[in-house]
């Protein structure tokens, strides 16, 4: 792995602390703001105005307790970047405190905007089996 490859891994590992912390300002640190957040079962979300009301309804809903393990993160060119991760950990529901394992394959678009590796594009679907 090269030095920017490193720091997009850093990118990562900050990633999974906010949304481990239910930090909304943290992940909105970490995406570009043409960023588009693309999560399983939901439309797409564009720009930081939509990005940040999608995270702040994922953090009203569910406490995450997550760890990822980055597979492989590969710079494309100056600029450009995508890491493939897989995590796993738990969900729990705001309202009722239950419970659930929580796990997910995720794909990463980063671009490089002043000199910060940001997420660019970002989406994940889950590998838990059907209930």
């Amino acid at each position: 792995m090269n030095a920017e490859e490193e720091m997009v891994v850093a990118t990562l590992q900050r990633y999974e602390d906010a949304l481990n912390a239910s930090s909304t300002e943290a992940v909105m640190r970490l995406y570009a703001p043409d960023g588009v957040f693309m999560p399983q079962h939901s439309a797409s979300t564009v720009g930081t105005t939509a990005v940040r009301a999608a995270y702040d309804s994922v953090f009203a809903a569910i406490t995450l307790k997550v760890k990822f393990t980055v597979v492989e993160a590969v710079q494309t060119g100056a600029a450009w970047a995508f890491a493939r991760t897989n995590s796993a950990g738990t969900a729990t529901v705001n309202d009722s405190g239950e419970s659930s394992a929580e796990a997910n394959q995720e794909l990463f678009v980063f671009q490089k905007i002043d000199g910060t590796w940001m997420i660019a594009r970002y989406c994940f679907s889950t590998t838990n089996p059907p209930r």
